[in-house]
């Protein structure tokens, strides 16, 4: 069973089943969710055979479910070093080097995320002209879309100027792949929308995705701020994983608190009581709409095949979420586009780069020799 063209043979996705906060129960049910929408997917499941038989029994999707047994588990406080000496028998190693042998197209787990990162980038290897991978995460907003893509969400907290404008490249093609959007939108996130404002890379940065945009195929529209993360203006969010992550975990707690708050509020009194029973439909909306779950899957960017990332404490929803991504992303051939849009692009970019240099550079004094 091998995955060669999307277009042509089977989907094979590779699931680790056992790296979840919730266990392989909620991997299983979120598989079955997904598979009853996907006739046409086959599975390659990784884990406790002895754990997993039951479960697939259970649901009876055997027939679309090939079990792949490892012994060991990756767990939440593995550090990534630990696991790359000796984890070459956990289901996530597995799952991961059913990627890298072309048996299957993605790769989705729940686990470790710095180990998950650390085992993708030595068994997948980065793309060529990709320094720095990255994580790519959907974040809701006011577009279109229903969502922008955010990038670097935490794969590494470093990023110079030529890694945000490969981040850009990765981000517009996982913007169209995923989204459907055909020239997407591209911000660099900063302190300030002024070209004179945030540090030296991020200015070097501004100028290179500019000149990439045509032969990117995506519109940038500058500096944005962190409150344009849930609005309108773009559709791709540019920054480093350190910011990126801090965004990324302070959206989520305050969106949190406001779903505690709203609750304690609704509870207060009789007639709040009465005001949630009127409201129910309009928080309903509002509740799908910030829904995490349904966004569930962070995917690295930047690697020889595709990983996604479903959040550890995943339920079935997100689980299905997670792969309902994944099938998406296969199906388009993303991998391979996003491949070849980086190396040409990047490589481009940098080329005008060299060229605007050399015109910048001043010239010779009149009759000076050249060893001068």
């Amino acid at each position: 069973m091998t995955v060669s063209d999307p277009k042509t043979e089977q989907l094979v996705l590779s699931v680790d089943a056992m790296g979840g906060d919730r266990g392989p129960a909620a991997i299983v049910a979120g598989l079955s969710r997904f598979l009853s929408k996907n006739a046409d997917v086959q599975v390659l499941l990784h884990g406790d055979e002895a754990q997993l038989n039951p479960l697939i029994a259970k649901r009876k999707i055997n027939a679309q479910v090939t079990i792949i047994h490892a012994d060991d588990v990756v767990t939440m406080n593995d550090k990534p070093s630990q696991v790359m000496r000796h984890g070459k028998a956990t289901s996530m190693w597995s799952a991961i080097e059913s990627v890298r042998s072309k048996q299957a197209a993605v790769c989705v787990s729940c686990g470790n995320t710095g180990a998950l990162m650390a085992v993708s980038m030595v068994r997948l290897r980065k793309a060529e002209g990709v320094n720095r991978p990255a994580i790519a995460c959907l974040w809701p907003s006011r577009t279109k879309a229903g969502f922008n893509v955010m990038l670097d969400a935490g794969a590494d907290i470093r990023a110079d100027e030529e890694d945000l404008l490969t981040y850009a490249l990765m981000g517009a093609s996982y913007a169209r792949n995923g989204l459907g959007l055909g020239r997407p939108r591209v911000g660099l996130l900063n302190v300030g929308t002024e070209e004179h404002k945030g540090r030296a890379e991020l200015k070097v940065a501004n100028d290179l995705i500019r000149g990439a945009a045509n032969r990117g195929e995506y519109e940038y529209v500058g500096f944005v701020e962190g409150g344009d993360l849930p609005g309108d203006r773009t559709d791709v969010i540019v920054t480093d994983g350190f910011t990126g992550n801090i965004a990324l975990k302070t959206g989520e707690g305050t969106a949190n608190f406001i779903s505690d708050s709203l609750r304690a509020a609704f509870k207060a009194t009789p007639f709040s009581r009465i005001a949630a029973l009127l409201a129910a439909t309009s928080l309903g909306r509002l509740k799908k709409k910030i829904d995490p779950r349904r966004v569930n899957g962070g995917v690295f960017l930047g690697l020889n095949g595709t990983v996604i990332k479903s959040h550890g404490a995943a339920d079935a929803t997100g689980v299905e979420a997670a792969l309902a991504l994944a099938a998406k992303l296969a199906r388009s051939g993303f991998t391979d586009k996003l491949a070849a849009r980086v190396a040409s692009a990047a490589a481009l970019a940098q080329d005008d780069a060299t060229e605007q240099s050399a015109d910048e550079a001043p010239a010779a004094p009149t009759g000076a020799s050249k060893d001068t």
